[in-house]
């Protein structure tokens, strides 16, 4: 896939606040890019550039080899949905959906064609005639959808399209769009603060903070291997700890020596352990093991959640664990339980502060 977007050294000031810092990062063509991080991060500031509905303080924009940077946003091709839908009330679904096209001055036939292919494509043929008002959230944001695409633009902005939502048409919709843009081909940045989203929608994912992109990557390699103590904690549930070097396969928690994969080269670190990946062990052939006395038991379906305070040389900490709710009924396994955990060495990941 060639590079269809590039975003580089881009700054933004708002007065003395800096809401961009050199931010650099290529889209390739049909790509499906994810831009993520709490509010406030600049996530929303930093596609309100692309689009030209902001100017940028400093640096450059390129669209299909074509410097973008000081063009207004009716001469850049993109398509943008917005999470009010932003839908024009005193029109129909058909009337919403041809406007951008009869700006450009299309014929009725192509016009009604296009809507028509649209209108099928997501599902919404029956209600070409209704009015806004007429429709449900879902409704509403796959018109929007459909009118971003109507002029077929080479780029579609999507920003944070789903949050006004509930969380079961949350998740419908956001397998529908993925398998829309899959289709189309058409390259995808979506703005969101939602981690679930990003992770089951993103072909790659730009985490921000602060200004700043934290990380960026596939979603399996910014869940698996974070580099920074805040993508390990943004992303997914974990644990963190700070631990002190003994060997360069060798820490120590809380006066607890623990057998470690990574390579350690700092002396004092952060590391990050994913709660799946903590298992509870009678056997003794298991490294680092540790007793504890779970806490609290949250019930998540078919996992359940266990806040374990373990018994660390020189202290105590909370530990928390997935188990499957399987496994916690056969073995009988409630509050103030005491049980084994392994915290195993491949699991242990050494991330940046």
């Amino acid at each position: 896939m060639e590079k269809y977007l590039s975003v580089k050294k881009v700054n933004k000031h708002f007065g003395k606040f800096q809401a961009l810092k050199d931010v650099n990062f290529d889209v390739k063509e049909g790509e499906f890019v994810c831009i993520l991080g709490p509010s406030g991060c600049g996530k929303t500031t930093l596609l309100r550039v692309i689009a030209g509905l902001e100017s940028q303080s400093e640096g450059e924009i390129n669209q299909n080899n074509k410097n973008i940077s000081q063009l207004p946003p009716d001469q850049r091709d993109f398509g943008i949905v917005f999470q009010s839908y932003a839908l024009f009330p005193n029109l129909t679904v058909k009337n919403n959906i041809s406007f951008g096209l009869k700006t450009r001055k299309q014929n009725r036939d192509a016009i009604d064609k296009r809507v028509d292919e649209l209108l099928n494509l997501v599902g919404l043929s029956d209600h070409i005639n209704k009015y806004s008002a007429q429709l449900s959230g879902g409704e509403q944001q796959r018109v929007a959808l459909a009118r971003a695409l109507a002029p077929s633009p080479g780029l579609l902005l999507l920003d944070e399209p789903l949050s006004a939502l509930d969380a079961k048409v949350r998740q419908h919709l956001r397998l529908e769009i993925k398998n829309l843009q899959r289709k189309l081909g058409v390259t995808t940045i979506m703005v969101t603060h939602d981690q679930e989203e990003a992770l089951t929608m993103a072909d790659r994912i730009i985490l921000m903070n602060k200004g700043v992109i934290e990380q960026e990557g596939s979603p399996q390699d910014i869940y698996s291997k974070p580099t920074t103590a805040f993508s390990a904690n943004f992303i997914g549930t974990t644990n963190l700890f700070k631990v002190k070097k003994i060997s360069s396969n060798s820490i120590e928690i809380h006066g607890s020596i623990l057998e470690c994969d990574d390579d350690i080269k700092d002396d004092v670190s952060t590391v990050t352990i994913r709660p799946e990946d903590i298992k509870i062990s009678d056997s003794e052939n298991n490294q680092n093991i540790f007793t504890g006395t779970v806490k609290e038991l949250e019930f998540l379906g078919s996992n359940i959640r266990g806040h374990i305070e373990v018994n660390f040389k020189s202290q105590t900490d909370i530990v928390i664990c997935n188990f499957a709710s399987e496994y916690i009924q056969y073995n009988n396994i409630q509050k103030d339980t005491q049980v084994n955990i392994s915290l195993q060495p491949h699991a242990i990941k050494i991330v940046k502060d």
